[in-house]
């Protein structure tokens, strides 16, 4: 059974880098590897969708998207992915890589965190232009499987630094002091998540006072961290039962670092307004 998973190692379309690109007219699977996809599953690396022309929809997590001409869907390693079963548009680019591919470029993409919690962007014209001819130039360079990792590299820079500067330009702030530290505290939670980290553990290892950290994830949040860590592990929570781990109670409170069930299961209620077994009966 072929896995999204193993997708990007067993199609890769590059020797030495893990990375997939996919168009109307390049990197289509055979019917008979992608009839044995699961069209909802757990991206276990970076997918990103630039639409040219044409409209589609994605599911991301509990959240459905309607992706048109010049805009950009992003999806994170860990989220629930559901594609479409048809309509994908007339003219699109897909994009897979994971970290192996981030760690050996030259910089950071805080727009890969998601800061201002945007799953999808739309572009200005002269940017999706630039985008698109970038796509094309990495379709030609992953066209012969053993092209030089170190040009695809540069050029995946690129495309990843505009998508960078649009994804902030939709804010219309600059990228500042406060930006980098919501960024943080987002990988901090990301990072530790099931560890229940407090939030003055938090604001020291952020070197902020639990003030300032108050006032920096309530601006970019609308919540408190507690609120918003709470919401982090309620979403986890989600997934993990959305995506058929058929866990107990029990043990889905223990997998996310709850050390009691039943608090567990009130703040499920709480935050979602359905009790566990509510949320299964309405999956099945």
């Amino acid at each position: 059974m072929q896995t999204i998973k193993s997708l990007l190692s067993d199609h890769k379309q590059n020797d030495q880098l893990p990375i997939r690109i996919v168009s109307p007219n390049f990197g289509h699977l055979s019917a008979e590897i992608a009839d044995q996809i699961e069209l909802t599953h757990r991206s276990p690396y970076y997918f990103i969708l630039f639409m040219v022309s044409g409209c589609t929809r994605h599911g991301v997590d509990l959240e459905e998207f309607d992706i048109e001409s010049n805009q950009l869907l992003m999806v994170r390693p860990h989220q629930i992915h559901r594609l479409p079963a048809s309509g994908h548009g007339s003219d699109y680019f897909k994009l897979g890589f994971d970290e192996n591919c981030l760690s050996r470029l030259p910089k950071p993409y805080p727009f890969l965190i998601n800061p201002l919690n945007q799953q999808k962007i739309s572009v200005t014209s002269a940017t999706a232009v630039r985008l698109k001819a970038i796509f094309e130039m990495l379709i030609g360079l992953l066209s012969t499987p053993d092209t030089d990792p170190e040009l695809i590299l540069a050029h995946l820079n690129s495309l990843l630094t505009e998508i960078n500067l649009a994804y902030f330009d939709t804010d219309k702030a600059p990228v500042n002091d406060h930006i980098s530290k919501w960024i943080d505290f987002q990988i901090f939670v990301e990072d530790n998540l099931t560890d229940h980290p407090t939030i003055k553990d938090i604001a020291g290892k952020l070197a902020l006072s639990t003030d300032s950290l108050y006032q920096i994830v309530k601006q970019h949040s609308g919540l408190s961290p507690k609120e918003f860590i709470t919401n982090r592990l309620i979403l986890e929570a989600r997934r993990r039962i959305s995506h058929g781990e058929r866990a107990s109670v029990k043990e889905l409170a223990f997998g996310l670092g709850f050390n009691d069930p039943d608090y567990f299961s009130r703040l499920f209620k709480k935050v979602t307004g359905k009790t566990i077994s509510a949320f299964f009966r309405d999956l099945s």
